[in-house]
């Protein structure tokens, strides 16, 4: 159950409004999901919220689907059912299979339990980047 009512998807607020109706186009939707209807509750959040979405997620070094599979990969270490969901929907809608998404969270798991694993046994850093 959400923590605060739902702005309406139809406000006639005009800041929430312009996100709205910027959400719908830029996603290619005709409704407004719940995460940017609780999120209009303080518009100005709201509006930092979506500008900040579409500036790092849009198509730039890395493409779309590797940028959803990330924040899928995020959602499900975050363990967010809300975010896993509306994710595993984005790769899908950008043409990841199930075998695909398969892959994808096999990833996630090794590396969860590889992670886990290395602060356990409080290894350092050996294999370092280049500088």
């Amino acid at each position: 159950m959400s923590t605060v009512r739902l702005v309406d998807e139809n406000t006639t607020d005009p800041r929430v409004r312009a996100v709205f109706d910027d959400i719908k186009k830029t996603k290619d939707i005709d409704w407004i999901p719940a995460i940017w209807r609780a999120l209009a509750t303080h518009p100005e959040h709201l509006e930092l919220c979506w500008s900040r979405l579409k500036a790092i997620m849009k198509p730039g070094k890395i493409d779309a689907l590797t940028k959803e599979i990330i924040a899928l990969a995020v959602s499900v270490t975050n363990g967010c059912d809300y975010c896993i969901n509306s994710h595993t929907a984005a790769v899908q809608k950008l043409g990841l299979d199930t075998e695909g998404l398969n892959e994808v969270l096999a990833v996630v798991g090794l590396f969860n339990q590889m992670n886990r694993l290395a602060d356990a046994y409080q290894i350092e850093p050996d294999i370092l980047p280049k500088t």
